[in-house]
């Protein structure tokens, strides 16, 4: 059952699931939804009273949510595009040649091609190997670092994501989203050890947050410029 309550200007919708449980739950989602479990004989009325107890907390957790929502407008695979890479931006040049190739010249982002149409998959494809090239790099110190809380990362992978720009698998696999190689090294750092904190804190608990800031003090200056730049 989906429902609502309205706190201040902001309307807060929630999702109620009814289970054999004791006490009632709230969980807010990475996509910013709130899910409410809650015992069998609860009433909708103080279901309502708790969440508007608890309000403030869900707006900071959706709030804290959002720098892992890629908003990036959609770009056209056209001459004279501007496309970022490592928080700085590119204007896309795309010329005929008998092979297809991409690369980095001055302020421009080079496309050859034998085929215009082939410009959109060209470019995804250069984005994606330049993210497994240096995501790893930027990734292994800070993985050697939380070595000292007896954590390490099963594996770091790569996938495209429309709601997150990084996630952390209960079996310890990292996820990244390659269009983060669109932001400046800070903001890649800032999510790679938001995901090794969640290695240790499954939660965005205050332990979690605590963690976060001890192992990167100036992580929400990297957060503001993640969803200011990637906006």
């Amino acid at each position: 059952m989906t429902t609502s309550i309205q706190f201040g200007s902001k309307k807060i919708d929630f999702l109620v699931e009814y289970s054999a449980r004791k006490t009632l739950g709230i969980t807010v989602t990475p996509d910013s939804e709130v899910l409410v479990k809650a015992p069998i004989e609860s009433s909708l009325d103080k279901i309502k009273e708790k969440i508007f107890k608890k309000a403030a907390w869900i707006i900071k957790q959706q709030s804290f949510f959002l720098s892992f929502q890629p908003k990036t407008p959609a770009r056209k695979y056209i001459g004279g595009e501007t496309y970022l890479y490592l928080g700085r931006q590119y204007l896309l040049k795309i010329e005929s040649s008998k092979k297809d190739s991409v690369k980095l010249k001055g302020k421009f982002i080079e496309v050859h091609t034998t085929d215009k149409s082939k410009v959109k998959g060209l470019v995804k494809e250069w984005y994606l190997l330049h993210a497994k090239s240096k995501f790893k790099g930027i990734a292994q110190p800070l993985i050697d670092k939380f070595k000292k809380h007896k954590v390490e990362p099963d594996s770091i992978v790569f996938r495209e994501m429309p709601t997150r720009w990084g996630s952390c698998t209960p079996k310890g696999k990292i996820i990244l989203n390659p269009e983060l190689i669109k932001a400046p090294k800070g903001c890649i750092e800032y999510v790679i050890i938001h995901e090794l904190c969640h290695l240790i804190h499954h939660d965005h608990t205050q332990k979690f947050i605590d963690l976060q800031t001890k192992e990167m003090p100036d992580w929400e200056k990297w957060k503001s410029k993640l969803e200011n730049l990637l906006a």
